[in-house]
C-alpha cells in the first residue's frame, strides 16, 4: 500500500490523467502517480478538487481529513463490502452476551501479550532497566492468561485497565526523563510522547475504521466496547492489540532522537504538540508501522468475518490475533508462570 501525506498550508491537489496534481496560487509544485495510492492523509488548509474527489471514490481510496491543533480525525470511507450478511451477524453477536464475551477475550488477551512483549523488548535493548521492569513484565505474563477467566464484560475491563497501569508504569522507564512522560494523558496530551502517542493513536484508529468497512463490517458495533452514541466501537475493539505497535514506534522514535523535545511545543493551557518539521519525520516513520498494522487488521477482519458466518471457530480469530505478536512471546524467565 501507498500513503500518501499532505501536510502543507494552502496546497491544492486535483486530478491530471492518472496523477494527482499539486498547486500553491497559479504554481504546480509537483505530481504524485494516483494508481498506487491506497490512503491519503490531509493536515491542514489544503483544497481538494471534485474530478479528484471522484476518482479516489471509485479507486477505493480511504481518505483521513486530520482537523486543527488536536488532529481530529473524518474519514471518507471507500465502498464497503456487499455481503449484508456480515453486518447482521455482527449485530447479532454483539447483543449475545456470550458471543460478545468470547470475543472481547480475545482482544484483550491479544493486547496484554503484546504490551508484555513490548516491555520485553525494551528491557533486552536497555539492560539497566531490568530491576526496573521486572515487575511490571511480570504482572503482564500472569495476566496474559487471565482474560479467559472473566466471567463478565466488566471483568474483562478491569483487567484491561490493571494491564494499562503496569504497562505505562514500565513503559515510562524507557523515555529521558527531560521528556516529563509519566504515563499516558491525552485531550490534550501534555509532554511529547504522549503528544507522539495520541497521533499515532489517531491514524491507527482511523485505519481501523476504514479496514472494518472495507470488509463489510460496521465500525460502531464491538464486543469489548458496546454501542455507544458516536463512537466507532468495533475499530476501538481492533485497534487496542496494535496499541504497542504505536508505543514501539514513539519508544524508537525518541531513542534513535528521530524526535526530540524541541519538535514540540506545548501552549498555555499545557497542551503539547508535535510541530510541522516534526510532523514530517514521524509520516516518513510511521508508515512502515502502519502498514504492518493494516496487514493485521485484515487478518483479523478475515478470520472475524469467517467466525462471524459460522465458517470457524473463534480460534481462527485467536490466530489472526496472534500472527502479529513478537516471535519472544512465550514464557517470561523471571515469572513463576501464569498465576
Amino acid at each position: 500500500m501507498t500513503s500518501l501525506y499532505v501536510d502543507r498550508r494552502g496546497v491544492a491537489l486535483s486530478l491530471d490523467g492518472d496523477a494527482i496534481a499539486f498547486h500553491e496560487g497559479d504554481a504546480r509544485i509537483g505530481t504524485v502517480p494516483l494508481g498506487p495510492v491506497e490512503r491519503i492523509y490531509l493536515r491542514g488548509d489544503v483544497l481538494l478538487s471534485a474530478g479528484l474527489l471522484g476518482r479516489i471514490g471509485a479507486q477505493g481510496v480511504g481518505v483521513v481529513i486530520l482537523s486543527g491543533r488536536r488532529a481530529q480525525p473524518t474519514l471518507l470511507l471507500p465502498r464497503p463490502h456487499n455481503d449484508a450478511r456480515v453486518r447482521v451477524a455482527q449485530l447479532d453477536s454483539a447483543r449475545a452476551p456470550a458471543r460478545a464475551l468470547a470475543l472481547a477475550r480475545l482482544f484483550v488477551a491479544a493486547k496484554i501479550a503484546a504490551q508484555h512483549d513490548l516491555l520485553v523488548e525494551i528491557r533486552a535493548s536497555r539492560p539497566e532497566l531490568g530491576h526496573a521492569l521486572a515487575e511490571p513484565v511480570q504482572a503482564l505474563f500472569r495476566m496474559r492468561g487471565h482474560a479467559a477467566r472473566k466471567a463478565d464484560l466488566d471483568q474483562l475491563r478491569g483487567l484491561e485497565g490493571a494491564a494499562a497501569r503496569q504497562h505505562f508504569a514500565g513503559l515510562a522507564h524507557a523515555f529521558a526523563p527531560s521528556l516529563g512522560f509519566a504515563g499516558r494523558n491525552r485531550r490534550p496530551p501534555r509532554d511529547p510522547v504522549n503528544a507522539t502517542l495520541s497521533l499515532a493513536y489517531t491514524l491507527l484508529h482511523a485505519e481501523a475504521v476504514l479496514a472494518a468497512h472495507g470488509h463489510g463490517f460496521d465500525p460502531h458495533v464491538g464486543f469489548l466496547h458496546g454501542i455507544d452514541f458516536g463512537r466507532e466501537s468495533l475499530a476501538c475493539d481492533l485497534v487496542e492489540p496494535l496499541r504497542p505497535a504505536m508505543e514501539r514506534l514513539a519508544w524508537r522514535l525518541f531513542a534513535e532522537q528521530t524526535l526530540r523535545d524541541r519538535d514540540f511545543t506545548t501552549e498555555k493551557d499545557g497542551a503539547c504538540f508535535l510541530q510541522k518539521a516534526g510532523r514530517a519525520r514521524f509520516y516518513e516513520a510511521v508508515e512502515p508501522a502502519l502498514e504492518d498494522c493494516r496487514r493485521r487488521l485484515d487478518r483479523t477482519l478475515a478470520a472475524l468475518r469467517r467466525q462471524l458466518l459460522g465458517d470457524e471457530g473463534v480460534e481462527a480469530v485467536e490466530a489472526a490475533l496472534a500472527a502479529g505478536a513478537a516471535p519472544d512471546a512465550g514464557a517470561d524467565p523471571d515469572s513463576d508462570g501464569d498465576g
